[in-house]
């Protein structure tokens, strides 16, 4: 009996919640329909009305209480001069938000300016040190391709003599081969050049934020 009252309680206090909220819904649709809008027209003359025209859909409006209150702001279409202006304040809180960031980074990085010269030497000394194997590889193959050039003298079409027998197939390989790898290295010196400029102007930047930041004369 005990059960069936506390079942009967909690039954009955589910529906009054029910019809409490099911009360409400007058209101809101009421309070939804109830919305009165405010738009000025392309001459300048002030309208108000529960509905927008298809022919103002795009102007700009606001909604107003019935005291004449704006509570609320209604943006209209925008021209494509508003939309390029946000693009391009969207980019420059973006360039903002990411030199707040480096500058976070770059004094979590770093306690002094020698301390920034010393990583910059070191990063610098691995391109260092990859240009000076190429150079001494090169200077190897240009060795290998001037005694193949010589060798190749005696035979057509490198040999001047028109009698000269025409190069062998291996020989020739050898030669295409060696230019090959020759422009490869070549390339890759210059790459590890560059890289090592970049570095440099790269690790010179970062000093002289860093001084702005620490106040560094």
């Amino acid at each position: 009996m005990r059960a069936y009252y506390c079942w009967h309680i909690r039954s009955m206090q589910k529906l009054t919640l029910i019809l409490f909220i099911a009360s409400l819904a007058p209101f809101a649709v009421s309070a939804d329909e109830a919305k009165v809008y405010k738009w000025v027209d392309e001459d300048g003359v002030t309208h108000y009305g529960d509905s927008i025209p298809a022919e103002y859909r795009d102007l700009p409006k606001e909604v107003v209480n019935d005291h004449g209150v704006t509570i609320e702001n209604l943006e209209g279409k925008k021209t494509e001069e508003q939309i390029e202006a946000e693009r391009l304040e969207e980019e420059r809180l973006a360039a903002i938000e990411l030199e707040r960031r480096a500058d976070q980074a770059l004094l979590a990085t770093y306690l002094s300016v020698d301390e920034i010269l010393m990583h910059r030497d070191r990063r610098v000394e691995l391109f260092q040190a990859q240009a000076r194997v190429t150079e001494l590889y090169l200077r190897n193959l240009e060795r290998r391709m001037h005694k193949l050039r010589t060798e190749a003298a005696n035979f057509r079409p490198y040999s001047e003599d028109p009698d000269a027998p025409m190069i062998g197939e291996d020989l020739a390989g050898d030669i295409q081969e060696t230019r090959t790898i020759i422009a490869r290295h070549e390339s890759n010196l210059a790459k590890y050049k560059h890289n090592e400029q970049q570095i440099i102007a790269s690790f010179d930047n970062d000093i002289s934020r860093f001084k702005v930041l620490k106040g560094i004369q």
